[in-house]
Protein backbone atom coordinates (compact mmCIF):
# COMPACT_ATOMS: atom_id res chain seq x y z
CA UNK A 1 0.00 0.00 0.00
CA UNK A 2 2.80 2.21 0.80
CA UNK A 3 4.29 2.02 -2.56
CA UNK A 4 1.06 2.91 -4.86
CA UNK A 5 -0.04 5.86 -2.16
CA UNK A 6 4.05 7.20 -2.38
CA UNK A 7 3.84 7.01 -6.48
CA UNK A 8 -0.01 8.84 -6.23
CA UNK A 9 0.87 11.22 -4.09
CA UNK A 10 3.65 12.69 -6.17
CA UNK A 11 3.27 15.64 -8.04
CA UNK A 12 5.98 15.66 -10.33
CA UNK A 13 6.87 11.58 -10.64
CA UNK A 14 10.13 12.58 -9.35
CA UNK A 15 11.11 9.96 -6.94
CA UNK A 16 11.60 6.50 -7.94
CA UNK A 17 10.08 4.24 -4.90
CA UNK A 18 10.15 0.16 -4.79
CA UNK A 19 8.54 -1.60 -2.29
CA UNK A 20 10.20 -5.09 -0.63
CA UNK A 21 10.06 -7.22 2.41
CA UNK A 22 12.20 -8.90 4.56
CA UNK A 23 10.14 -11.76 4.53
CA UNK A 24 7.74 -11.46 1.44
CA UNK A 25 7.16 -14.16 -0.84
CA UNK A 26 8.13 -13.16 -4.24
CA UNK A 27 5.18 -12.94 -6.63
CA UNK A 28 2.42 -12.55 -3.47
CA UNK A 29 -0.59 -10.54 -4.71
CA UNK A 30 -1.64 -7.47 -2.95
CA UNK A 31 -4.39 -8.48 -0.47
CA UNK A 32 -8.14 -7.55 -1.76
CA UNK A 33 -8.75 -5.56 1.45
CA UNK A 34 -5.62 -3.47 0.63
CA UNK A 35 -6.21 -3.20 -3.29
CA UNK A 36 -10.17 -2.62 -2.34
CA UNK A 37 -9.16 0.45 0.18
CA UNK A 38 -6.98 1.81 -2.17
CA UNK A 39 -9.13 1.92 -5.59
CA UNK A 40 -11.57 3.95 -3.02
CA UNK A 41 -8.89 6.72 -3.67
CA UNK A 42 -8.80 6.11 -7.20
CA UNK A 43 -5.68 4.12 -6.89
CA UNK A 44 -5.35 1.17 -9.09
CA UNK A 45 -2.91 -1.28 -8.46
CA UNK A 46 -1.56 -4.62 -9.51
CA UNK A 47 1.09 -5.50 -6.97
CA UNK A 48 2.82 -8.42 -6.56
CA UNK A 49 5.63 -8.67 -3.37
CA UNK A 50 9.00 -9.37 -3.56
CA UNK A 51 11.91 -10.01 -1.44
CA UNK A 52 14.35 -7.62 0.02
CA UNK A 53 17.43 -8.00 -1.47
CA UNK A 54 21.16 -6.56 -1.69
CA UNK A 55 20.28 -5.49 -5.00
CA UNK A 56 17.65 -2.99 -3.72
CA UNK A 57 19.89 -1.72 -1.09
CA UNK A 58 22.42 -1.19 -3.46
CA UNK A 59 19.71 1.00 -5.36
CA UNK A 60 18.25 2.89 -2.80
CA UNK A 61 19.23 6.31 -1.27
CA UNK A 62 17.20 5.91 2.05
CA UNK A 63 15.35 2.68 2.99
CA UNK A 64 12.20 2.52 5.06
CA UNK A 65 10.46 0.40 7.10
CA UNK A 66 6.82 0.52 8.52
CA UNK A 67 8.36 -0.05 12.15
CA UNK A 68 10.95 0.01 14.43
CA UNK A 69 11.32 -3.70 14.45
CA UNK A 70 11.01 -3.98 10.50
CA UNK A 71 13.79 -1.41 10.73
CA UNK A 72 16.32 -3.20 13.29
CA UNK A 73 15.35 -7.11 11.38
CA UNK A 74 15.85 -5.23 8.02
CA UNK A 75 19.76 -3.96 9.82
CA UNK A 76 20.52 -7.28 11.00
CA UNK A 77 19.94 -8.72 7.17
CA UNK A 78 21.68 -6.24 5.77
CA UNK A 79 24.30 -4.23 8.00
CA UNK A 80 25.37 -1.72 5.25
CA UNK A 81 21.96 -0.28 4.93
CA UNK A 82 21.76 0.86 8.62
CA UNK A 83 22.98 4.42 8.24
CA UNK A 84 20.18 5.01 5.40
CA UNK A 85 17.39 3.16 7.05
CA UNK A 86 14.60 5.07 8.82
CA UNK A 87 11.32 4.41 9.68
CA UNK A 88 8.99 6.36 7.53
CA UNK A 89 7.80 7.81 11.28
CA UNK A 90 11.47 8.91 12.83
CA UNK A 91 12.10 10.40 8.69
CA UNK A 92 9.30 12.63 8.91
CA UNK A 93 8.13 13.93 12.44
CA UNK A 94 8.98 16.59 14.21
CA UNK A 95 10.93 17.12 17.88
CA UNK A 96 8.46 17.32 19.72
CA UNK A 97 6.03 14.53 17.96
CA UNK A 98 5.78 10.88 18.92
CA UNK A 99 7.75 8.35 16.42
CA UNK A 100 5.24 5.75 15.79
CA UNK A 101 4.85 2.21 14.40
CA UNK A 102 2.49 2.04 11.03
CA UNK A 103 -0.06 -0.64 11.83
CA UNK A 104 0.49 -3.66 9.65
CA UNK A 105 -3.55 -4.61 9.01
CA UNK A 106 -2.43 -8.23 7.01
CA UNK A 107 -5.56 -10.34 7.53
CA UNK A 108 -7.64 -7.20 9.18
CA UNK A 109 -11.06 -5.81 8.22
CA UNK A 110 -11.46 -3.38 5.34
CA UNK A 111 -11.66 -0.58 7.83
CA UNK A 112 -8.49 -1.62 9.56
CA UNK A 113 -7.03 -1.24 5.83
CA UNK A 114 -8.74 1.84 5.73
CA UNK A 115 -6.92 3.60 9.01
CA UNK A 116 -3.45 2.17 7.74
CA UNK A 117 -4.40 3.76 4.26
CA UNK A 118 -5.12 7.03 5.77
CA UNK A 119 -2.03 6.64 8.82
CA UNK A 120 -0.15 6.37 5.38
CA UNK A 121 -1.49 9.02 3.09
CA UNK A 122 -0.26 11.67 6.06
CA UNK A 123 3.01 10.15 6.59
CA UNK A 124 3.82 9.72 2.97
CA UNK A 125 2.71 13.59 2.45
CA UNK A 126 5.23 15.07 5.20
CA UNK A 127 7.83 12.51 3.63
CA UNK A 128 7.60 13.72 -0.05
CA UNK A 129 7.90 17.29 1.57
CA UNK A 130 10.82 16.55 3.36
CA UNK A 131 12.17 14.81 0.67
CA UNK A 132 11.56 17.80 -2.38
CA UNK A 133 13.23 20.07 0.51
CA UNK A 134 16.40 17.97 0.55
Amino acid sequence: MAEAIFKHLQKNGGFNVRSAGVFALDGQKISENAKKVLEEKGIHVEHSASKLTEEHIDWATYVFTMTKDHKNILCQFFPKAAEKTFTVSEFVVGKDEEIRDITDPFGSSVEKYRKTREELEQLLQKLISKLETN
